[in-house]
């Protein structure tokens, strides 16, 4: 008898434990800083403001060919920019070359490279009659952080103040 109280009184924590678990997996994802909830969600990286890119701010919606958050293919109805208007000479050799125009010109969206918990960056640094020089960046993660180790190639857009024309775009890899 008494084997069998405790082997009921066994059940009935487990049962407990189990149903106390599922429920902090579903209010995991909502657990934000300081919460006290332990969570495995990765948190976004913090930018400060002196260097958040200005031209290509991350905007949920935003439509295709508009500036926003990078995106693993080319918005549709872009257009490749032709290679006697790119000049990467800048850039390490294994980083994508690969730029396009849309919205008649005044957004460029250029592949990127990005890896683990880095994001990749864009911003049109200058611009004047004869061309555009546009700075890319990989933000890195927090410290103390697990990453992957791969590499992404995302497409990221930067608006022009004016359509492109026959300027030429000028990439530069900033660290």
């Amino acid at each position: 008898m008494r084997y069998l109280t405790n082997v009921i009184g066994l059940g009935l924590i487990v049962v407990a434990v189990s149903a106390c678990g599922a429920q902090n997996q579903a209010a995991e994802p909502a657990a934000g800083p300081g919460s006290g909830t332990l969570s495995t969600v990765p948190p976004s990286p913090t930018v400060p403001p002196s260097s958040a890119p200005t031209s290509a701010p991350s905007v949920p919606g935003s439509l295709p060919g508009q500036p926003g958050a990078p995106r693993q293919e080319v918005p549709e109805g872009s257009t490749k920019l032709p290679d006697k208007q790119l000049d990467a000479s800048a850039l390490p050799a294994d980083y994508p070359r690969e730029v396009y125009t849309s919205n008649g010109g005044t957004i460029l969206n250029i592949r990127g490279q990005e890896g683990g918990c880095g994001h990749a960056t864009a911003e049109a640094a200058q611009q004047d009659g004869n061309r555009v020089t546009v700075n890319l960046t990989e933000l890195k993660g927090q410290t103390g952080q697990m990453c992957t180790m791969d590499i992404r190639h995302p497409v990221i857009s930067v608006a022009l103040s004016s359509p492109l024309g026959e300027r030429t775009v000028v990439l530069k890899q900033m660290r």
